[in-house]
């Protein structure tokens, strides 16, 4: 597969109540340009989300988000993810995704975790909560020292703020819920969310 950085520029990151509302939803965000989606492992629901997607939406690039233990690795790649996220990662945590046979992108928000990963073979990442950690002049700073590292920024980041990110050398995409709209899913206006993803995948 393609690296999950180059996929699209904008990576939506969803969280589900609802297994009934991932079809029709993945689908409005592919029709939208944003084929890769990652289901948050936050909710009951988010693995039986995962399984439909993976099953019915074949323009999908459907992974798993929120990835925190071995045991979620296992979870999300039965079900039919294909890629995984964490917030963060330990020795075991990483040696699980290395191991899934599934691309994955494990959280930093450190310098030290990034020459971690970079020392350890992984030079692809997620830098997050993007915002609260020093943003893009953050991840600006990095690229001189570490220009082996290339991230997917997720944390606080809009419309208006993701091409800044998109802009520097060392990101390949961004992940974000603005396409997401709360009482968009509520109402399951997945017309207004594929607006929402058509203008989110053209930016760059």
């Amino acid at each position: 597969m393609t690296s999950v950085l180059d996929l699209a520029p904008v990576v939506p990151v969803v969280v589900l109540d609802d297994a009934a509302d991932a079809v029709p939803l993945a689908r409005a965000l592919v029709a939208g340009g944003l084929p890769a989606i990652e289901i948050t492992l936050r909710t009951p629901a988010a693995l039986d989300a995962i399984r439909a997607i993976a099953a019915e939406v074949p323009g999908a690039v459907v992974g798993a988000g929120t990835v925190v233990s071995a045991a979620g690795v296992a979870d999300a790649v039965a079900a039919g993810a294909r890629f995984l996220v964490s917030p963060g990662w330990t020795d075991g945590l990483l040696d699980a995704m290395a191991a899934s046979g599934v691309p994955y992108l494990p959280g930093v928000s450190t310098t030290s975790e990034v020459v971690a990963l970079l020392e350890r073979g992984v030079a692809e990442m997620k830098f997050f909560p993007a915002e609260a950690a020093g943003g893009t002049a953050y991840l600006k700073s990095l690229a001189g020292p570490l220009p082996g590292a290339r991230f997917c920024p997720t944390g606080g980041i809009s419309l208006a703020s993701a091409p800044d990110y998109l802009a520097l050398a060392n990101v390949g995409c961004v992940g974000g819920t603005w396409m997401l709209p709360a009482d968009a899913i509520a109402s399951r206006d997945w017309g207004r969310v594929e607006t929402l993803a058509r203008r989110a995948a053209r930016l760059r």
